[in-house]
């Protein structure tokens, strides 16, 4: 049997990146989805010459990287646009996860997690299964997303209507994670989830990091 790769995703504020930290901490791989994206878009790259025809050359900044704020700026005032940058990313992205899953699996790994944030939004969830969603009320999202960005309330409740409502991802979800109370809570249901799901796939740690004591 090959590696399984479960699905990890959220919304903005709602503690994704702390589940998929607390998943590393036990030693268990993550792929982030966010950062083979800054990856297949990297200064030098295909990609990034891509994005610049597509989108124009004021996303690159002076140092020659790409400038994400000014991208989401473009993509977000046309959907045009954001059509373009995701057909130009996301096959790149598909294809280094696949690199990334077969490295795992050369290495030994039985069982990774895939980070996403789009996972529903893109119609891949399915792919992904059993698929794990970090969930919290709106009203958190927004304090949460403030506090971290130093953002107005406007601004972020505009991030969020760009987004599937974190009700409707929890709706698809195998497993959700409640991300309300404090981080022990959280870590206590992702150790859980985590028991859960190689419980039901028949899928232990690696032999590596079983001996290592570091996988539960």
């Amino acid at each position: 049997m090959g590696i399984v790769l479960f699905g990890l995703t959220g919304g903005l504020g709602s503690g994704k990146s702390t589940v998929a930290a607390h998943f590393r901490a036990r030693g268990l791989p993550v792929i982030d989805a966010d950062a083979l994206a800054r990856e297949v878009v990297a200064k030098g790259t295909e990609g990034l010459d891509e994005v610049v025809r597509a989108l124009g050359p004021e996303v690159v900044s002076p140092d020659g990287s790409l400038d994400r704020a000014r991208v989401a700026a473009v993509v977000f005032a046309d959907p045009d646009k954001r059509r373009q940058l995701n057909a130009i990313v996301h096959p790149r992205i598909t294809a280094l996860t696949l690199e990334r899953a077969a490295e795992l699996e050369a290495q030994g790994e039985p069982l990774a997690c895939y980070e996403a944030a789009l996972l529903v939004e893109n119609g891949v969830a399915d792919a992904f299964r059993p698929l794990v969603v970090v969930a919290v009320p709106e009203a958190v999202q927004i304090a949460r997303a403030m506090a971290r960005d130093g953002a107005t309330e406007h601004h972020v409740r505009a991030r969020l209507a760009a987004q599937l409502p974190l009700a409707s991802k929890v709706a698809v979800a195998d497993y959700v994670i409640e991300n309300s109370g404090d981080r022990a809570a959280t870590e206590r249901q992702a150790d859980e989830v985590l028991a859960a799901i190689r419980a039901k796939l028949g899928v232990g740690p690696s032999a590596a990091r079983k001996g290592a004591g570091q996988d539960p």
